[in-house]
Formats: structure tokens, C-alpha cells, sequence
């Protein structure tokens, strides 16, 4: 017996796919989407596609399946061709990038954070090594009149279950989407009237004779403007970081107090980095 219209109207979800392109046109499509964009959510194929949330999961799975993406939380980002899961000749995704070095990154947080006391402020930089360290603050329950600035809007969000614990401010400026961060214009006008105890900033690089360095020009600058707003600077890198040198210089290495990284970041990428002058925290080693 037919469906009835009625019952069709019951289940929208049923009716999204009409008039859909065939599933291998719209799949080698979706895959030329994600290496564009770096990510892509399920709502947004929705959309553009005009598909079931059901199809355009299906079909995310399907190129995860065949090695053309790789599936996250929400939706899906290029797939990796490195053994760190980040392609080396463009800028990463925030969500590509959440996807790697989980562990490394984890014990970098913890580290971090436990360099924070009551009562001080901090400029917390954006990134997915950063969101580690604002997920090990949270988590740090007796902190307390911690004021917290950043330009990353994840990292706010994710510290807003500790208001009022924890003065969360977020700098102006424009939006990038890749990374969810906020950039020129306006977030000078915020971290020129700051100063802070502690500024905890991400990066790309960190070379001994090339400073620490960042793939996005934009970024870079607005990473100079907050270490030069705070008395400490803290660069948190995983050891696959260490000895690479990008595009936009954030600071010479003597501009930085410490770097935090991981348990198993390179004994002789570390040396270079010491001989300079740098303090290394790293997870169990004193």
C-alpha cells in the first residue's frame, strides 16, 4: 500500500533526499569541499546538498571508508598523510588538528595549567594545544579569581562552566573560521590596555635559531601583541613542533620564559633549544 502524503509530512527526514545529485557526483564533491575548506560539518552538506542528515553521514562514512576524508565530531577533515595526521604544506583545520596528538597534547595541558595560581591573569592563545590547557584549568576545581583573555572562541566556550570562578574575556576582531579565532582588526584594542601574569601562546615552530613561528600571518601577529602584554610567555608545542620553522615569526626565543611539551618530544631537538637559554617542562621529567 502507497505511503500516504501525510505520513511522508510526519518524516521530513524522508523527503530531503528528492532531486539529490546520484551519491558518487555528490561524494567526489563533498570530498573536493573538505580539502578546500579543511572542514566541513553535517549540516552544512545538509544544506548544500539538500540531503538527510542520515545520507550525508553515509556518504562522510563511504570516503572515510575509501581514504579520501577523515571523520570527527560533527563532520569530517581531510584525510591525514602524515604520521602527526596534519599536512605540512597548508594551514590545519582546529578540528583536523583536535584529531591529532591527543595524548602529547593532553600532558601538555595538565602541565600547563599547573603553572597557574589563584588570583592571576593569563592570556590563553587559540589553538588545540591552548584548549588542552583551558580544559586542565577547568578541571582545577580550587582555582579561583582567575581572569582568563583570549582570542579563541572555542577555548571560551569550553571555560564558561567556570564562571564566576573564572573572569573569561575575549578579544575583538575579525573571525577566521579555520581556527575559530578572532584576528586584526580590533584585538589590539584589547591586549594593548592588558598586562598579564602568564600568556600561554601556541605555535607552529620552535626553533633555537629562528625563533617560534606560525603558519597564518594573521595569527602571528595577534600571538606578538600577547606576548608583549604579559610579564611571563609560555610556548606550549608537542615535540613534533620542535625544530620547524614557518612563515610568520611570533618571537625570538629569548622573547620566551619556558616551553611545555611532551613526555616524548626528541632528546636532540630539545638540546638546541636548552643551549639557548629556554626552560623545558616536560610531563614526569624534573
Amino acid at each position: 500500500m502507497p505511503e500516504s502524503e501525510s505520513s511522508k509530512d510526519q518524516h521530513p527526514e524522508l523527503q530531503a533526499d528528492r532531486g539529490a545529485l546520484p551519491p558518487h557526483q555528490r561524494r567526489e564533491r563533498i570530498r573536493m569541499l573538505v580539502d578546500e575548506r579543511g572542514f566541513v560539518r553535517v549540516s552544512e552538506l545538509r544544506e548544500a546538498f539538500g540531503v538527510s542528515g542520515v545520507t550525508a553521514r553515509s556518504d562522510l562514512d563511504a570516503l572515510e571508508a575509501a581514504g579520501s576524508l577523515q571523520r570527527v565530531h560533527g563532520g569530517a577533515v581531510p584525510a591525514p598523510t602524515t604520521g602527526a595526521g596534519i599536512r605540512p604544506d597548508r594551514e590545519a583545520s582546529f578540528e583536523e588538528a583536535l584529531a591529532a596528538s591527543v595524548l602529547p597534547k593532553q600532558q601538555i595541558g595538565v602541565l600547563a595549567a599547573s603553572l597557574v595560581s589563584s588570583g592571576q591573569s593569563v592570556i590563553l592563545d587559540v589553538g588545540t594545544t591552548t584548549l588542552a590547557v583551558a580544559r586542565a584549568l577547568l578541571a582545577r576545581t580550587e582555582l579561583t579569581d582567575v581572569v582568563i583573555i583570549t582570542n579563541g572562541l572555542s577555548i571560551a566556550l569550553e571555560l564558561e562552566p567556570a564562571i564566576p570562578r573564572f573572569t573569561v574575556i575575549v578579544t575583538g576582531g575579525s573571525l577566521r573560521p579555520l581556527q575559530h579565532s578572532l584576528v586584526e582588526p580590533m584585538a589590539q584594542t584589547v591586549l594593548g590596555q592588558v598586562h598579564a601574569d602568564l600568556a600561554f601562546i601556541g605555535c607552529n615552530g620552535v626553533d633555537a635559531e629562528r625563533g617560534v613561528t606560525n603558519i597564518n600571518l594573521p595569527e602571528a601577529g595577534i600571538k606578538t601583541l600577547m606576548l608583549a602584554a604579559a610579564t611571563r610567555a609560555i610556548v606550549v608545542a608537542d615535540g613534533s613542533k620542535l625544530g620547524q620553522v614557518h612563515l610568520g615569526r611570533i618571537g625570538a626565543l629569548t622573547s620566551f620564559d619556558t616551553l611545555v611539551t611532551d613526555a616524548d618530544a626528541p632528546f636532540d631537538r630539545l638540546t638546541p633549544l636548552r643551549d639557548a637559554g629556554l626552560t623545558v617542562l616536560q610531563p614526569g621529567i624534573v
